[in-house]
């Protein structure tokens, strides 16, 4: 992390109004304690209004906080809930992300809707996302970002090996299932990818431009025929589904 986000981070956590102490403050950024009064002592210098001292804590001053965020139950609910999905689901910087925004949200919640938080029922275990998993989510969706080709060794669901180079293009999840949207190299056509079945992924030094009829427009045009003419062979064409692509198994 930069110390520049540190610094950033370590504000928002004192905006609270509770007194956080060094250890705390370490704990969560994975510093050292030291690191945290050395960072404590420049954002005093630079004019931050933080209270405390070393070895009882620190605040920062309610009359310098924000502004107070108003969302009715309801949406603090969605938000909450779906803070909680992206950190059982997400990769290690979409966990830490949603962590932070968590932290920023109830930084500037009124009392009374901040003490509610806890007492949101919904939770998302996310103890099947394993930290390769996470890692290798990560880096898929950077490579989608930033259009670069992947090459991997992938295992169909009948345990047939194939090793492929493909154009990733999009990530979705089904039902706690991740699967990456390509255009396959191989097969000259879109395909889509498990996670949990691909392994050596290596992310190429080769970009690929977004060709028309390759990019992921044109993979949800035709995914959207082929579902329309599914529903109208098979349930009528009223009845709604919401099945997924067929994976390449």
């Amino acid at each position: 992390m930069r110390r520049s986000d540190r610094l950033f981070r370590i504000v928002q956590m004192l905006r609270s109004g509770r007194l956080k102490t060094a250890r705390a403050l370490a704990e969560r950024l994975q510093v050292s304690e030291r690191t945290i009064y050395r960072d404590v002592r420049d954002l005093q210098l630079a004019g931050q209004p933080i209270e405390g001292e070393a070895g009882v804590g620190y605040t920062l001053r309610r009359e310098f906080d924000l502004p107070p965020l108003m969302f009715t139950p309801e949406e603090l609910t969605a938000l909450v809930l779906g803070a909680r999905l992206v950190k059982a689901w997400g990769g290690v910087e979409n966990a830490t992300a949603a962590d932070s925004a968590l932290a920023r949200i109830e930084a500037v919640l009124p009392p009374a809707l901040a003490d509610s938080l806890d007492a949101i029922l919904l939770y998302a275990p996310g103890y099947r996302m394993q930290q390769p998993q996470r890692r290798l989510l990560d880096r898929v969706h950077k490579a989608c970002l930033e259009c670069h080709a992947i090459r991997f060794a992938y295992t169909r669901l009948n345990g047939e090996p194939s090793e492929r180079t493909v154009r990733p293009l999009a990530l979705y999840c089904w039902s706690g299932t991740w699967t990456v949207v390509a255009w396959c190299e191989l097969r000259e056509d879109f395909r889509v990818f498990r996670l949990d079945r691909i392994a050596h992924c290596e992310v190429l030094d080769r970009t690929f431009e977004q060709n028309r009829g390759q990019r992921l427009s044109d993979f949800l045009r035709q995914m959207k025929a082929e579902s329309e003419t599914w529903i109208a062979n098979h349930l009528g064409p009223e009845t709604p589904t919401n099945r997924p692509p067929a994976s390449d198994v």
